[in-house]
């Protein structure tokens, strides 16, 4: 990974969407996705699910309002391309969003506005961990 101020504040980021994630903090989550949020999320059996920034934020309210365990943070950074407008991150967690834990490949873009990193766009490819 190329690091520049770009990259670093990307980094924080999406350390920050973790963070907010996992303890299901939908507050924060308002403030890192971006309006028009698309989070597309495909399985090894070609399953689709499309979400928008309600309809994912909501996904965590349930966890949240259901008093469940904290979800897993561990991630590996594979890629982070930053620039002072756009950003494109590529990242591998470990995460049980919905009934069993999954390995989950991210494929995240970024944009500055509002003076901070903003998510855009998530493209998650699920997977059975072996």
């Amino acid at each position: 990974m190329n690091e520049n101020k770009h990259t670093i504040a990307v980094k924080e980021t999406i350390e920050n969407l973790i963070k907010a994630g996992t303890s299901f903090d939908v507050d924060q989550l308002e403030v890192i996705y971006h309006k028009d949020l698309q989070v597309i999320m495909i399985d090894e059996q070609g399953e689709l699910m499309m979400a928008d920034k309600n309809a994912f934020k909501s996904l965590f309210q349930t966890k949240r309002d259901n008093n469940e365990d904290p979800l897993n943070t561990w991630a590996q950074f594979n890629h982070i391309e930053a620039n002072e407008t756009s950003a494109h991150c590529l990242i591998t967690r470990k995460v049980k969003l919905t009934e069993e834990e999954r390995k989950l490949v991210l494929s995240i873009d970024l944009i500055w506005q509002d003076d901070r990193w903003q998510v855009t766009r998530e493209v998650i490819f699920s997977q059975a961990i072996d």
